[in-house]
């Protein structure tokens, strides 16, 4: 069997949480080396992985590990420095989200990458987890008719943050923590882009620490969105249509479910639902076993570690840098709407791999 040899930049909270944990349980990757400047953190990582090598500085991983991959976890500020790194020494990347904290960043980092040749996915790692594989199917399949407007939120409690998180300067604020997520999701599920923003935020305990949007797509549909560091926690999608409305939340919900137009109707569905219990229990208890309690992250690994074992450069498995781009793209975005107070158009031509100039 082939192994992927993997050198862990940053060995964050993320880092520790997740990709060390799911590292463990794959066959077909081995954890041979990290990068970690803080001591207890170092130290740490040891402790879960005590066959890797242990490096201070992520420059000495690249050229000292034999490593054929890296995952970068770095702070968001470091993103773009650390993948080019890796890139320029022709090292698959799996970073995680997001690309740069600019799109002149951004632009770099893609530079390296087409000239490497290797396989580079983004760490969107929702486009992985089920419910929103079947919010895009049903979406996909008409199950709602003709699309009218969503609304979606991702927010979290208030929560010390570490010193990076604080700025945007050094990479910190919702936009980047968690409405990323979102711009990626949007373009997943609809498969379309987002082509105007209109944005106000709000800096109480740290900069941007939230934000509302409301976003045109390609269609013309509305998209309306609540992003904040400091409510209640919640990470949900409600898509209207002609024939019902589409709801799903991350964090309560076993199935992404369609409340339909009338009650009469809504009754009968309820009953169905009931009778579907067996297969949200098999849900429910992969989602106990999965570190955090999000399978998405070891499948959005897994599918990266595959790609890299088959070389599968010709295809840019999704979400690959550019789709991390377009994310970044509605950021900058939002930020600037939120600077002028005016809605700001995005680009209209959409990246693809053959199309270098388009950035």
């Amino acid at each position: 069997m082939t192994i992927l040899k993997v050198g862990l930049i940053g060995c964050g909270q993320i880092a520790k949480a997740a990709h060390l944990v799911n590292l463990k349980g794959l066959r077909c990757a081995e954890l041979v080396a990290f990068a970690e400047p803080d001591a207890g953190r170092r130290q740490e990582a040891a402790r879960l992985a005590p066959k890797a090598a242990a490096f201070t500085d992520y420059e000495e991983l690249l050229d000292r590990a034999p490593v054929d991959a890296a995952l970068i976890c770095l702070p968001n500020a470091l993103h773009a420095r650390a993948a080019i790194a890796a890139l320029e020494r022709g090292k698959h990347i799996y970073l995680e989200k997001p690309l740069a904290t600019s799109l002149d960043e951004a632009r770099g980092v893609i530079t390296a990458w087409q000239s490497a040749g290797v396989v580079a996915m983004m760490g969107f790692n929702y486009r992985f987890n089920k419910l929103y594989a079947s919010v895009r199917e049903q979406v996909r399949a008409g199950k709602l008719g003709q699309l009218l407007f969503a609304r979606t939120v991702f927010a979290s409690a208030v929560q010390d943050l570490p010193a990076w998180k604080r700025e945007r300067r050094s990479g910190g604020g919702v936009l980047f923590d968690l409405a990323s997520h979102h711009f990626d999701l949007l373009r997943y599920v609809f498969d379309q882009e987002v082509r105007e923003v209109f944005a106000e935020t709000s800096s109480r305990r740290s900069d941007c620490d939230s934000a509302m949007l409301q976003m045109r797509l390609d269609d013309g549909m509305i998209v309306q969105s609540f992003f904040s560091l400091g409510a209640v926690e919640e990470d949900s999608f409600e898509i209207y249509g002609e024939m019902g409305k589409l709801s799903v939340d991350r964090y309560s919900s076993l199935v992404a479910r369609i409340t339909p137009t009338t009650l009469s109707r809504m009754r009968l569905r309820q009953l169905q639902h009931g009778l579907r219990s067996m297969a949200r229990s098999r849900y429910l208890l992969e989602k106990i076993r999965a570190p955090l309690q999000e399978p998405s992250y070891a499948k959005a690994l897994s599918s990266f570690i595959a790609a890299a074992l088959a070389a599968d450069t010709a295809t840019h498995p999704a979400p690959d840098l550019f789709d991390g781009y377009q994310s970044l793209a509605i950021t900058e975005a939002a930020e600037e709407s939120a600077r002028t107070g005016r809605p700001v158009k995005l680009m209209s031509n959409r990246f693809h791999a053959n199309h270098v100039k388009a950035i």
